[in-house]
Formats: C-alpha cells, sequence, structure tokens
C-alpha cells in the first residue's frame, strides 16, 4: 500500500475527512401499554389455532430441530417448563426428571396433558401466568422457555419470575427469536415478520443483567433469528454451550 493510502506510516493531507460507518442498532419493542389486552390477544390466537399448532411440531422437522436445541441443557432433577405449548418438548426429556410445566392457554394445557399420556410420560401441568408463577423461591434445576419469551406483556416481570424460582446454580434455557447478530437480511427480515405478527423483540442480555444472570447466546437457526439462550448467576452455572 502506497503512503498516503492509509498504511502503517502514512500521512493524510490537511483537511481530510474521516468517515466511520454507523453501526445499526436493532429496532426492539417498546412494551405494550396495555397489557391485559395484550395477553388476552395472544390467549385468543392460542386457543384458535392449538389445534394446528400441535399438528405442525409434530410434522415440521425444522420446528422440531430447534426445540432439540434445548435438551443438551436440561438438567434435573427438578425441572420447570413455563408457557410449555402442545407439549412436544417436555415429552422428549421428562422421562428422566421430575418434570412441571405452566401454561396460560387452557386449550395447549388441554392437548399437552393427553399428548403426555399418550408418550407414556408423567409431568404436573398447571393454568398459570408467567408473572405469578406458583412455586417458591429457588426450587427448580433447570427452567426451560422455548418460542414464547417474545410474548409476554412485560419482559423485566416476566424474567425475574423465572429467575426468582430457580435454584442457585441453576440455570434458564430459552429459545426465542431475536436479531441476527451479523445483521443478515434474511434474518433480520424474519424478525420483522414475527414483529409485525405482535411478537415483541427484546434486547435480552439487558434484561438477563437486569435480574442478576449471565447468559450466552448461540443462533441456532432461521439465518441468525433463532436464539439459544443459557442464563444463570455466574458462569458456572452455564457451563459450554454444547452441540
Amino acid at each position: 500500500m502506497e503512503r498516503g493510502q492509509g498504511g502503517p506510516g502514512s500521512r493524510r493531507p490537511p483537511g481530510t475527512v474521516i468517515v466511520v460507518a454507523a453501526v445499526k442498532q436493532p429496532a426492539y419493542s417498546p412494551e405494550p401499554s396495555d397489557a391485559g389486552a395484550f395477553t388476552a390477544s395472544f390467549d385468543r390466537w392460542y386457543s384458535r389455532f392449538a389445534r394446528p399448532y400441535d399438528l405442525a411440531v409434530k410434522a415440521l422437522p425444522v420446528w422440531r430441530r430447534l426445540l432439540r436445541c434445548a435438551l443438551p441443557h436440561i438438567r434435573g432433577p427438578r425441572v420447570l417448563e413455563v408457557s410449555f405449548g402442545t407439549g412436544w418438548l417436555m415429552t422428549q426429556y421428562a422421562r428422566g426428571v421430575e418434570a412441571h410445566g405452566v401454561d396460560l392457554n387452557r386449550r395447549m394445557l388441554a392437548i399437552a396433558a393427553r399428548n403426555l399420556e399418550r408418550a407414556g410420560v408423567r409431568a404436573e401441568l398447571r393454568h398459570a401466568d408467567v408473572e405469578a408463577l406458583p412455586y417458591p423461591d429457588a426450587h427448580f434445576d433447570t427452567v426451560v422457555n422455548t418460542m414464547s419469551f417474545s410474548g409476554y406483556p412485560d419482559g423485566s416481570r416476566a424474567i425475574a419470575e423465572l429467575s426468582r424460582v430457580l435454584r442457585p446454580g441453576g440455570r434458564i434455557v430459552m429459545l426465542d427469536v431475536n436479531f441476527p447478530r451479523d445483521g443478515n437480511r434474511v434474518g433480520t427480515a424474519l424478525v420483522e415478520m414475527w414483529k409485525r405478527s405482535g411478537d415483541l423483540i427484546r434486547d435480552m442480555h439487558a434484561l438477563f443483567g437486569e435480574a442478576g444472570l449471565d447468559a450466552s447466546d448461540e443462533e441456532v437457526g432461521g439465518w441468525g433469528s433463532v436464539h439459544l439462550y443459557l442464563a444463570a448467576r455466574g458462569t458456572a452455572g452455564i457451563g459450554p454451550v454444547e452441540r
């Protein structure tokens, strides 16, 4: 590289203007002004599409592949899955642990109960809200939350509850949609599509930090639009990301 072209030791002419490209920040969602209406809208949607949703999870390999990303990180003996949907993931891990689950949608809960029974899997399922989990503090070794957090109206309250019921040394295993780190167009477009459907895309590392949690973040699909988060108090609870 010649002198004057930016190499080591180069000299720029007086008055040279250096332009530094700005890094585009992700367009995170604001929290809804009416949390009750937001939750009721999602609940109606899930009630209407619970059966098609169940069939899609069972029929689409890509959906099951994404959910399976959580499996190596689920550790007992006591596991809570929050917003378990129709229960497919629970049928994959519940035999080896004391499994508990909560979901706000009663139709999803009923379908999940049938799916667990058919699979010969036992779990204690409850109807409950993520913002008021019916369990004591420090009760679970792992708290699982897949493709659900973006449907909660108050991210801070939700992450605080997930953290509250987690035992010291335990971990939150979360799978959800967020912007790809490299900003690629396809992944970003997919996230924007989720946003238009009503999902709330948040700065998850800020929320984990607010709750006193350290978190790892791995992009596992959808051109970087699907993220696997492992969160705990201290990095020892996270451990290496297993693939």
